[in-house]
């Protein structure tokens, strides 16, 4: 039980992190620029929350499969390998985690922004000074809603990586798994520590969005 819970933290982290580094500079662009092409850019970004899971994980096992171009141009075969499912899920908790960043940006003062452009201030000073200190509430409640979504994962990871314990079995997978032999007592114990995990996140998140909405309200 206990590696498919730390496989699983370890997939959720690195999607968390992931998500932030690339998803909060995209958001931003999303949410303050114009540019042509923009609906279309987004639409295909927002995909995963109405595609099948199994339908954007089957896409991704042909791409990273042996016959895939990751493999025939690059050399990489990560089908059925922790990249392969981390891939997976950063694609489908993109559209989460940009809705949460869009939110926080267009929460923000545009008043304060330009008072600090009139004052000679640089753009890397702005987001040092300015925005990350009124946006980080919001932008880690998005990175911490990645982290819990992660967590209940199962059509994408179990297409990509099907269930290898040790580098693709996850929780979700894992449970199935013994539910389908009978386990129920130790099914039992898995999703009860879910359960408190989960609320233990979910709690978190909520502080965060009070905490955020109290500093741009």
């Amino acid at each position: 039980m206990i590696t498919p819970i730390l496989l699983t933290l370890k997939l959720a982290f690195w999607t968390s992190v992931c998500l932030a580094l690339l998803g909060v500079p995209l958001a931003w662009v999303i949410t303050r620029h114009a540019f042509w092409g923009k609906r279309v850019v987004e639409t295909l970004l927002l995909l995963p929350l109405v595609l099948p899971p199994t339908v954007l994980g089957f896409y991704l096992l042909l791409f990273f499969g042996d016959n895939g171009p990751l493999v025939r141009y690059v050399g990489l075969r990560w089908a059925f390998r922790f990249e392969g499912i981390l891939v997976g899920s950063f694609l489908f908790n993109l559209p989460f985690a940009l809705a949460a960043y869009r939110e926080t940006f267009r929460g923000l003062n545009e008043d304060l922004l330009q008072t600090a452009r009139t004052l000679g201030a640089s753009r890397s000073r702005i987001w040092r000074e300015v925005i990350l200190p009124l946006c980080w509430p919001g932008l880690m409640a998005g990175t911490l809603l990645v982290f819990a979504h992660t967590l209940g994962e199962f059509g994408v990871v179990l297409m990509i990586g099907a269930s290898i314990p040790g580098e693709t079995q996850v929780v979700s997978i894992y449970l199935f798994e013994l539910v389908q032999a009978l386990r129920l007592a130790e099914a039992h114990r898995l999703s009860l520590l879910m359960v408190v995990l989960s609320f233990t996140l979910l709690y978190l998140l909520r502080v965060l969005e009070t905490r955020w909405r109290s500093t741009t309200g």
